[in-house]
């Protein structure tokens, strides 16, 4: 290579050297300058654009429900029901959820019905045997008692307050095999009527669209502040393959029935119902059009107990009872929600027709026997 060639390789050499370094320092300058102004950006924008104000609700509620569902589900518990009368070791099972640092567990009437022992599995597989402290059919509520100590306490909001459109959690264990399954929906309603078979119609239930399955009988509906607002009890679907079949119906005993019966039962066992003392058939306007029957509601008395509140006021069989008060018995007002209205040891005016008079019969009411 030549003297001249080399020195003019030499000067390139230098300056393409000379670019680099400013080239790399020039971006190490863009870097710094990026890096300084991202950490003194405001939080908004430092992961880019700010949220918009659908996804920053959605992270709330999302929020929200994972906070609920912490708070409550080590309090959410499975209830195996082992049948008395059944050969081969037959079981039910529900959900419960326990209230009290004491032990005590709230389920369903219908998931303890018949049981010959009881059992409670926590959350994490370990499981005791539970006693139970008492029931009400009317409001489908049990209460039972557990030893010490509890995996957590769940605490009662106010159903009074719920609104439809509310957010909802339902927790329990479907099937008695899927152990605290979360499911989220809303609150489709509140103050709903469902008719049972005993005549009996349950009232004040919440509607809500979140799944309650077969097992979820007794777990809690929770709101977003993590309280028991709910007791889950059933599910209307409708028969199958009707035109009629629904999904998305499940019904919880508010809270506010709830906590008034279980006191009752934590304090004696039972509650305390108006009484008085027949059976009866209902009366319907079918009926009563095919048996020739001068109204078109009401109950027909076929028995009355010795010694009982009807007894003692002179109700008689065949005596055909339309109305209890001011209040004429029909499908919206049931012979037994309007007796429950009323207190033990009440005075009532019952219109009686019997033959071809009409009545007007005075009962005090006793209390309905219960199983000590």
């Amino acid at each position: 290579m030549s003297l001249k060639k080399a020195l003019w390789t030499g000067v390139l050499i230098a300056a393409v050297g000379g670019a680099a370094t400013l080239g790399a320092l020039a971006g190490g300058g863009a870097v710094y300058m990026a890096v300084r102004d991202r950490l003194n950006a405001p939080p908004s924008s430092s992961a880019g654009p700010a949220p918009t104000p659908e996804q920053t609700l959605r992270v709330d509620v999302n929020t929200a429900v994972e906070d609920a569902v912490a708070k409550v589900s080590p309090a959410v518990v499975t209830v195996v029901n082992y049948l008395s009368g059944f050969g081969g070791g037959s079981q039910a099972s529900g959900s419960g959820v326990i209230i009290s640092q004491d032990g005590y567990v709230i389920t369903n009437n219908h998931v303890v019905e018949g049981h010959q022992k009881l059992e409670v599995i926590f959350r994490d597989g370990q499981s005791v045997e539970a006693t139970l402290v008492g029931t009400d059919p009317f409001a489908d509520v049990a209460v039972l008692k557990i030893p010490g100590p509890v995996a957590g306490v769940a605490e009662f909001g106010n159903s009074d307050a719920l609104n439809p459109g509310e957010s909802v959690i339902a927790i329990g264990s479907p099937l008695g095999d899927y152990k605290n399954t979360v499911t989220v929906g809303v609150v489709s309603a509140t103050g709903r009527t469902i008719s049972t078979q005993e005549g009996y119609q349950m009232e004040d239930l919440i509607q809500t669209d979140a799944a309650i399955n077969h097992g979820n009988s007794g777990g809690p509906l929770v709101n977003l502040a993590g309280q028991v607002i709910g007791i889950n009890t059933l599910v209307v679907r409708g028969s199958g393959g009707s035109p009629d079949q629904a999904e998305g119906l499940g019904f919880a005993i508010a809270s506010n029935t709830v906590t008034a019966v279980s006191d009752q039962l934590i304090a004696k066992g039972y509650v305390s119902r108006p009484y008085l003392g027949i059976t009866w058939a209902l009366v319907t306007p079918d009926v009563a059009r095919a048996n020739g029957l001068p109204a078109q509601w009401g109950i027909y008395v076929q028995s009355v107990g010795e010694g009982s509140p009807a007894a003692q006021a002179g109700l008689q069989v065949g005596d055909f009872i339309t109305q209890v008060d001011s209040t004429p018995l029909d499908g919206d007002h049931p012979f037994i929600n309007t007796l429950l209205r009323y207190s033990v040891g009440q005075e009532v005016l019952m219109t009686v027709v019997r033959g071809t008079q009409t009545l007007t019969v005075k009962v005090t009411l006793g209390e309905r026997p219960h199983q000590g």
